[in-house]
């Protein structure tokens, strides 16, 4: 074989490794149910607020606790828990994208990501 044979063969197995090692790790987009079901992966959780219910944030006594409780988009009810600050704007989000895993009687969530009402509405844009 030709040095640069084996070079190509090294190069190709180098590129299945990394397609290979990124692809188990990247997080899927389930609900409630099925990261109950596999507490040890970490989940993107798509949903909104339950407004009926209270949510919790109290920066004197601890500003890194945040809780909230969240519905997902086929209707389960789960408790998020975030150790950082309540987002801005919290409260006007249409949707909430959660990411984390499930624990024992609620959800830590590592990130929130949220999309808020846009002012970019059919009443607004002028047409030229």
């Amino acid at each position: 074989m030709k040095k640069i044979h084996i070079i190509a063969l090294i190069l190709i197995a180098v590129c299945i490794g990394i397609i290979y090692s990124s692809y188990g790790d990247a997080s899927t987009y389930e609900d409630f149910a099925v990261a109950t079901e596999n507490s040890d992966k970490e989940f993107h959780i798509v949903g909104k607020l339950n407004r009926e219910k209270e949510k919790y944030y109290n920066p004197e006594k601890d500003a890194n606790y945040f809780s909230f409780f969240m519905i997902d988009e086929k209707g389960n009810e789960t408790k998020v828990v975030y150790h950082n600050p309540e987002p801005p704007d919290f409260d006007k989000s249409e949707k909430i994208v959660i990411v984390g895993k499930m624990e024992k009687d609620h959800f830590e969530a590592s990130k929130i990501l949220l999309k808020c009402p846009s002012k970019y509405t059919d009443n607004n844009v002028k047409a030229s």
